[in-house]
């Protein structure tokens, strides 16, 4: 990488976004930190104009994102690192979320890194290099009620991850997936809920309980994201923790993390085992 390596983040305003910003520029690195509304921005977090980054105004569910992200590499002379951050949930029941509020998740979960690679990737390519960040979560792995539409966002952006990774690898370009259990960030206190409210059949069922664990969590999430983002930069730059993890596509996040993906394994792995004979018997004679 360069030796002053360019970072653009989106979604720089709240969580892991903030915090790699800060970071990143903490390391002399070059920063364009995006958000919908960088005025706010700028007037919340003071810190990273005054390391030297630069407020972008992008909302990735924008058609404009491809020029706006262009014109920013353009600027910069190049691109290193770039952090698919943006992003929401909104949690309540499928049969109460309208046509709106679905394309709105997937919107601005898979269609806005979608975006901002699809702009970015002429620029790694010609320079055989860069980093491409997408901040994924322990739900791309394992979908808990409520927060269907939320989890199967995350599983479209580990699948395009995946296949993403294999066909920029002859261009010596990294994909990395960052999937964060439980951080305490603003993403609890952040999400939406249907506009329909929540269907009565619901009440008292494993959705409202889990949905309710939501509500009263915000602040009381066992990960350090300022941890989190250390790591995060140490398996970009294979440093510190992240020595000889370069290769890796995945980087899970917490304790919680690895236990729920774990157990997604065993039962996953237990539903082959016991489906392998139907498998094996479809083949043409």
């Amino acid at each position: 990488m360069a030796s002053q390596q360019v970072w653009l983040i989106t979604g720089a305003s709240s969580g892991f976004g903030t915090v790699l910003a800060e970071k990143a520029l903490r390391l002399g690195y070059k920063v364009i930190a995006t958000a919908r509304n960088p005025a706010k921005a700028a007037q919340e977090h003071p810190e990273i104009e005054a390391l030297g980054g630069q407020w972008l105004q992008l909302d990735v569910n924008s058609a404009e994102t491809k020029q706006k992200v262009e014109a920013a590499i353009k600027e910069a002379g190049r691109i290193d690192v770039v952090v698919n951050n943006a992003g929401y949930s909104i949690l309540g029941s499928v049969e109460d979320m309208s046509e709106e509020e679905i394309h709105n998740q997937f919107n601005t979960n898979v269609y806005g890194p979608m975006r901002v690679i699809k702009a970015t990737l002429p620029y790694l390519r010609s320079q055989r290099s860069g980093t491409i960040v997408n901040i994924s979560s322990i739900a791309g792995i394992t979908g808990r009620p409520s927060s269907a539409l939320y989890a199967s966002s995350k599983h479209a952006l580990e699948g395009f991850s995946e296949a993403l990774q294999a066909e920029v690898a002859p261009f010596n370009i990294r994909v990395l997936l960052v999937e964060p259990g439980g951080f305490r960030t603003n993403f609890l206190s952040a999400f939406v809920t249907p506009a329909a409210g929540l269907t009565k059949d619901y009440e008292g069922t494993v959705l409202e309980d889990v949905l309710k664990t939501f509500q009263t969590s915000s602040g009381k999430q066992p990960g350090d994201p300022v941890k989190a983002a250390d790591r995060i930069i140490d398996v970009i730059n294979g440093t510190g923790m992240g020595a000889d993890k370069e290769h890796l596509l995945r980087l899970p996040l917490g304790p919680d993390c690895l236990a729920r993906a774990r157990a997604k394994i065993a039962e996953l792995t237990k539903n082959l085992d016991e489906t392998e004979e139907i498998a094996k018997s479809t083949n043409f004679d």
